[in-house]
């Protein structure tokens, strides 16, 4: 099966400090696919590059039908179909949830179909069916997370990235997340997801990818991995 998303050898600088060094993975259209590992191994930086937000980087990263996007600014990946939610979800604060909403479409080619898109997404996440009305500076954490996520999915990406969506949030919240998760998947949408919640990610993933010091160093079936506590131990506790 030919990758949505293939990344060979994918090194990255912030400034002077080599941080990835020489990263390949791989993720396959409709697949949940995670990145695991402990803080500062690199995670965050993956997605980062990948999206274009890192300006020192050299290697290949190879996108649906568009070919080797590493040299393509983050707003021409972006309309390649290539989402992405940050760890701070930077939602705008004095927008209502509607509004926010209508900022995924701004350069999306549905912007003519505004108002039956933010009903299709609000069918997906009813949690924020609730809220179209409401500021996004009055949601919870775990609320304006969705959001973020939400309005990532509003151009309907071919592939999303999620970097740490269940930080800092109730538990109630992340299991309802990972619950929707699984629903993007079975409508559709390729998932790639950087997350600490080691035991929860591997529910939902195919596969999962162990990233330690700016490499990968464990790649295997999410279900084969959560059996191995031994590689979790070694790569993942703290």
């Amino acid at each position: 099966m030919v990758p949505m998303l293939n990344v060979e050898n994918l090194e990255a600088w912030y400034d002077h400090s080599h941080i990835l060094q020489g990263v390949s993975l791989n993720v396959a259209a409709g697949e949940i696919v995670s990145i695991i590992g402990r803080n500062g191994a690199g995670k965050t930086t993956t997605l980062r590059a990948i999206m274009g937000l890192i300006t020192k980087c050299k290697g290949s990263v190879t996108f649906d039908t568009a070919g080797d996007i590493l040299m393509e600014p983050t707003h021409t990946r972006f309309r390649h179909g290539l989402g992405y939610v940050p760890e701070d979800s930077r939602i705008v604060p004095a927008l209502t949830v509607r509004e926010n909403l209508r900022l995924g479409l701004v350069s999306s080619e549905k912007k003519s179909q505004e108002n039956a898109v933010i009903d299709r997404i609000a069918e997906t996440f009813p949690r924020l069916k609730e809220r179209l009305d409401q500021v996004a500076e009055t949601l919870s954490g775990g609320e304006r997370q969705m959001l973020a996520i939400a309005r990532a999915i509003a151009s309907t990406p071919k592939m999303i990235m999620l970097d740490e969506p269940s930080e800092g949030i109730m538990p109630v919240l992340v299991e309802e997340m990972f619950e929707l998760f699984a629903k993007l998947k079975a409508q559709g949408t390729t998932i790639l997801l950087v997350e600490q919640n080691v035991e929860r990610v591997l529910g939902i993933s195919d596969r999962t990818y162990i990233m330690d010091q700016g490499v990968i160093v464990h790649e295997s079936p999410a279900a084969e991995l959560l059996a191995n506590e031994e590689i979790q131990d070694r790569y993942c506790s703290v």
